[in-house]
Formats: C-alpha cells, sequence, structure tokens
C-alpha cells in the first residue's frame, strides 16, 4: 500500500481485490459518463451489475491489474487498471493503462500522479520495459494530454482505432 498526504487530506493506494468491484466499477461508469458527455457520442455501454462481475472475474485472472485511490473516509475517489501486452517494436513486455478516473473534486491533490506512480512501480516489478496509454485526438481532452505529458508520457502518434466483434 502507498500512502499519500496531499492538500491536507490522507490518501492511500492499494491493489484491487475482488472486495473492490462495486467501487471500481462505480469509477468507471462515472469515466465513461464523462468520455461520453465530452464528445457527444454513445461509443461506450455500460451496466453496472455487468461492469462489477467483469472487474471481479479480470481481477481473479491476473490479467487486470488495478488501483485504487482511498481518501480518510475509506471513499474510493480514484482509480487506474492496466494490462500487459507483448510487442516487437516495444523489445517484448508492456503494460497499457485501460482506465485512469479521479473524481473531479479531488483532481488537484496529485492523486493521478500517486496513481501513475503505482503503475511505474507495478510496471518495473512485472519486468516491462514501457507503459502506453491512450487519449482521443480531440480538443475536450487537451488536459488529459498535458496531464499524461507532465508525468512523462511522450506522444509517439497514431489514433486508437477500434472494430466491433
Amino acid at each position: 500500500m502507498l500512502d499519500e498526504k496531499r492538500a491536507g487530506e490522507f490518501f492511500s493506494i492499494h491493489r484491487v481485490t475482488s472486495n473492490d468491484a462495486v467501487e471500481v466499477a462505480i469509477l468507471a461508469g462515472q469515466l465513461i459518463s464523462e468520455i461520453i458527455k465530452k464528445t457527444g457520442v454513445q461509443s461506450f455501454d455500460f451496466n453496472l451489475e455487468e461492469t462489477i462481475s467483469r472487474v471481479t472475474h479480470f481481477i481473479k485472472r491476473e490479467k487486470y491489474f488495478a488501483f485504487v485511490a482511498r481518501n480518510n473516509s475509506d471513499e474510493a475517489v480514484g482509480f487506474l487498471s492496466l494490462h500487459e501486452n507483448h510487442a516487437l517494436y516495444a523489445e517484448g513486455a508492456f503494460g497499457t493503462i485501460s482506465e485512469l478516473y479521479v473524481l473531479p473534486k479531488y483532481r488537484s491533490n496529485n492523486i493521478g500522479f500517486s496513481l501513475i506512480a503505482r503503475a511505474k512501480f507495478f510496471g518495473i516489478y512485472q519486468g516491462w520495459k514501457r507503459l502506453e496509454v491512450t487519449t482521443p485526438p480531440l480538443p475536450q481532452f487537451d488536459e488529459t494530454l498535458a496531464f499524461y505529458e507532465r508525468e512523462g508520457f511522450t506522444i509517439t502518434g497514431g489514433r486508437k482505432l477500434m472494430m466491433t466483434l
């Protein structure tokens, strides 16, 4: 567990277990809602019960790694999830940040920074060569892009594309 004291409030960060599934699913729903609101496009579907089940399943299989930030009151105020990938261009195994979300009222408390720091430490422990993250190349996400650049990420080009199977 990583403990941080920021702006007069104490935060802890720990690896998510199935006991955290409900709170992580709720935060994921808030992230999805915020993305849809910013883009005006219903690009994701969200069902809380299915997401709780998915989080629990992913965590148990150890294919999805997540960390949750909690405040003094033990309220989940943010989370970060990542998974392992393999590619020749990346010289082997690397991590991809799937989701990072901090409740808006806590965004100026360096919780995102602390979650990224935890992901970096975890990646080093896993033997990963790099961490990757994707943000939409839209003006609505300029602040998100600036955040990742402040945390040491660099733009490598390209756009994220998806095909539904």
